[in-house]
């Protein structure tokens, strides 16, 4: 890895540094994030940022493809789908394991999500990082040439499309209550749009409203959706007063159908280098002897929720509806970055979005999980430091 970087930050870390990025964090909005962040950036050489950007094109490439809505229509059948869909997702997160193989480091695609990330609080991360190491400020978490300023001017074209910020409403299930509303709270302050329960929004015939502060009724125009149906399902004790699958009179910016589209769905038609062997369950023409070496994962599901990681036969023979599955060979994630004491895992998640008439998605940043544990999330890495959420820093 960028050995120049590592070392130098590693001689200019201390547990009362960390502390401090911390409490700087905290006192923005007064509330202390509630996943783990990362003791360090990812400094990512050019050798490695190619590998990923080419395994990101290759992705692209094929969610571009002509068929790709017909291919990927069964996705929707299995799940709901939501009327007036655009023409191609807002928002993609790719997702790449930093793995060995034959003796070489190389990113292997993990999960790629047509769903919004933290792109508000990875620009916040990566700036107190910089605030507490000048030395990061010759390093750069964006891609394509963008800067701070141009890359908050992006986001904001995209969720906003020009539309009033009152018109535009940051859509989550009791946002207060998630784990990610740290985001949140910097995406009302860098774009000054509400975040509003799904239980605040009310229907009027083909139109949404909310009321603000004020109690002024106000008409939603444009949705940044952050609700995940997964959850939704589950939260019978909400009351809602709209209905998602009706024709409604609104933009989104990120359409729900896409989060179903672009998932682990499309993981078994994906071939290649940076590619790992996944098969549809309802595809599998045997169970391997090897389960060992497998990983049985839920199509639809997020933030590693019903996967299985010590896979048994009697797991696959238990799972009744088998198009709902996917099982995926195991991956050797590489401990590539020096703590203190010992090298530690990574998975880095390129972000794009992909502006209205745009011909293509643009990449625009990144975020990084640590690891010390088996699995890569932030919850199965408790108790442990240098693990948790990160940024990755690239060259300029």
């Amino acid at each position: 890895m960028n050995s120049n970087y590592r070392t130098l930050f590693n001689q200019n870390f201390t547990i009362e540094k960390y502390d401090d990025l911390i409490q700087d964090i905290t006192s923005d909005f007064d509330y202390k994030v509630t996943f783990r962040i990362g003791e360090t950036p990812f400094f990512i050489p050019n050798d490695l940022k190619e590998q990923l950007l080419e395994g990101c094109q290759q992705v692209i490439d094929f969610i571009q493809k002509e068929d790709f809505k017909a291919l990927t229509n069964r996705a929707l059948e299995l799940n709901r789908k939501v009327p007036n869909e655009d023409n191609h997702t807002t928002f993609l997160a790719i997702d790449f394991g930093i793995c060995e193989e034959e003796g070489s480091i190389v990113p292997k695609l993990i999960e790629v999500q047509g769903f919004p990330s933290l792109f508000n609080f990875q620009n916040h991360l990566s700036q107190k990082f910089v605030d507490h190491y000048p030395f990061l400020s010759e390093l750069t978490p964006f891609l394509n040439g963008l800067n701070q300023e141009s890359y908050l001017q992006l986001i904001e074209d995209v969720i906003c499309n020009n539309y009033p910020k009152e018109n535009v409403i940051l859509l989550e299930i009791e946002p207060e209550k998630q784990n990610t509303k740290i985001d949140f709270y910097y995406c009302h302050r860098d774009l000054g749009i509400p975040i509003i329960c799904v239980t605040e929004l009310y229907q009027k015939g083909q139109q949404l409203f909310y009321k603000n502060e004020k109690g002024v009724e106000i008409l939603v125009k444009r949705i940044y959706n952050r609700v995940i149906f997964d959850e939704l399902d589950l939260r019978t004790d909400l009351k809602l007063n709209f209905d998602f699958s009706s024709d409604m009179d609104v933009e989104w910016a990120g359409h729900p159908n896409w989060f179903f589209r672009i998932s682990k769905f499309i993981l078994p038609y994906l071939k290649g280098k940076y590619f790992i062997e996944t098969t549809l369950l309802s595809d599998l023409k045997e169970i391997p002897a090897d389960l060992e070496n497998y990983v049985l994962k839920p199509l639809f599901s997020f933030s590693g929720s019903g996967v299985i990681f010590h896979v048994k036969k009697e797991d696959i023979e238990a799972v009744k509806e088998k198009d709902l599955y996917i099982l995926q060979k195991k991956v050797n994630y590489k401990p590539v970055i020096q703590s203190p004491d010992g090298k530690v895992k990574a998975e880095v998640r390129l972000l794009a979005v992909w502006k209205k008439d745009a011909p293509a998605p643009t990449l625009v940043t990144n975020l990084v999980r640590l690891s010390r544990g088996e699995m890569i999330g932030v919850k199965f890495n408790k108790d442990k430091d240098w693990v948790g959420g990160t940024v990755g820093m690239f060259e300029k």
